[in-house]
């Protein structure tokens, strides 16, 4: 098959009204009932029909899932949308602030939400899980902060640490982030 975007005549970055709208007029175009006498409507509907269909799945993921694409072609989902704080007018991904933190010594689990800030609107602030070890008492807000302002841009480092035992999860293992906003 042909990109489907292509197919349907939209750019990557059409909004889902704008891809609806051009299947729409594809799909009234190339309607086997409404053109009899042409061999090709079919194929061309059902062409249609299939991009659509792939790029109305890649829109409604990408309403609230981000990721990459690697060398090989494949989609690798790194965040939610709805997890995104903004910080003095910088999108801030969680999940990359969650990696870095990963790395240091003494971090069993963490988690970051953005939470009210006068100033800058939203900054971060980390839930952080020690392990049990003598790295992990020796853990300290001043620590995890110093470690992130060491591999992040400053708009990404959290402005708070908290420690916790476990982090809230769902049935699904999924931390609920709603609930560590309000702590």
């Amino acid at each position: 098959m042909r990109d489907p975007y292509d197919v349907l005549g939209v750019a990557k970055n059409a909004s889902a009204k704008d891809i609806k709208s051009a299947f729409r007029k594809l799909a009234k175009k190339y309607h086997p009932d409404q053109n009899p006498d042409d061999p090709k409507a079919k194929e061309r509907f059902a062409e249609a029909n299939q991009a659509y269909e792939v790029v109305g799945d890649e829109t409604k993921r990408a309403q609230f899932d981000r990721g990459e694409i690697d060398a090989d072609g494949n989609l690798r989902i790194t965040d939610r949308l709805k997890d995104m704080y903004i910080n003095g007018g910088f999108n801030v991904y969680p999940a990359e602030v969650e990696q870095t933190l990963m790395r240091l010594e003494g971090v069993a689990d963490v988690a970051v939400v953005g939470i009210p800030d006068e100033r800058m609107g939203e900054v971060g602030k980390a839930f952080v899980v020690r392990t049990a070890d003598a790295a992990g008492t020796a853990l300290s807000a001043e620590r995890v902060i110093a470690f992130a302002r060491e591999r992040l841009a400053n708009f990404k480092v959290p402005r708070e640490v908290a420690f916790l035992d476990a982090l809230p999860r769902n049935l699904g293992g999924k931390v609920v982030k709603t609930e560590l906003r309000e702590k």
